[in-house]
């Protein structure tokens, strides 16, 4: 008897207690209450409409190029924010950094920040050359070392000697080069581009050709330039802002 006396003696009603637990448990309900309406509310909305679109601009500003084309699907006032010129000025800015070829498509006038963002991407991915970039840059020229040692001899690129021997193409389809150039020797040049598609307009071969000498296979580098090349000798396109016409990375944004 004594132990069960004891037992409800440990459940004696406190109404002190009681009160003080009652009231925890209000201030419970009113702090998340609180938190619902005050807190968790804002975060809820549109950012776009809690924080303006000057904030959201320079929030934007600082986003990779992929988040910021991403937010454009948001909704219509995200995209008149994200699609703006004074955000993607910046951009395009960051891509052409250190590109030795800028597409003459992205120069546009009129053209928006946006769409010579886009058109430079898709650009910059393109590995067939066309008769518009050969003759857009100037060339950097050297045999390779299969070539016969007579031409490699009057070679500056293997003779360390003096600047790279360089070439230029001329929309009329003719080759130059440099006034004093021992291996040019004066001759008549002409250039051709050759592609052959099969299927779903898929590549099967491209290449470019300069009288008959042997086809030079056409590649990409990570800077956008170009290079021609077979066994014989190399080409390689170069920043050319400089050159009238030209599309190297010098060019105002």
């Amino acid at each position: 008897m004594a132990q069960l006396q004891q037992y409800h003696n440990n459940f004696e009603y406190d109404p002190a207690g009681m009160e003080l637990e009652m009231e925890m448990e209000r201030h419970k309900k009113r702090r998340k209450k609180w938190k619902e309406e005050v807190v968790d509310v804002p975060l809820r909305r549109d950012p776009l409409e809690v924080f303006g679109s000057d904030i959201m601009l320079k929030i934007l500003s600082y986003l990779d190029a992929r988040s910021v084309a991403l937010s454009l699907l948001v909704s219509r006032a995200w995209h008149a924010v994200s699609s703006t010129d004074r955000l993607w000025a910046s951009k395009l800015e960051e891509l052409w950094l250190g590109k030795a070829h800028i597409p003459r498509l992205s120069q546009i006038r009129g053209l928006s920040k946006l769409a010579a963002y886009s058109l430079a991407v898709m650009d910059g991915k393109r590995n067939r050359i066309m008769k518009e970039d050969l003759c857009d840059h100037v060339w950097e020229f050297h045999f390779n070392k299969a070539a016969p040692d007579y031409w490699r001899n009057l070679d500056p690129y293997w003779k360390g000697t003096g600047s790279p021997m360089r070439r230029y193409f001329h929309p009329d389809g003719s080759q130059s080069a440099d006034p004093g150039d021992k291996v040019w020797g004066g001759h008549e040049c002409c250039y051709l581009t050759v592609t052959s598609i099969v299927g779903e307009d898929k590549i099967r071969e491209h290449y470019v050709r300069i009288n008959r000498w042997p086809r030079m296979s056409v590649s990409r580098k990570q800077d956008w330039s170009w290079e021609l090349s077979n066994h014989l000798y190399s080409y390689s396109s170069i920043p050319d802002a400089d050159k009238e016409g030209g599309t190297g990375p010098l060019y105002d944004v």
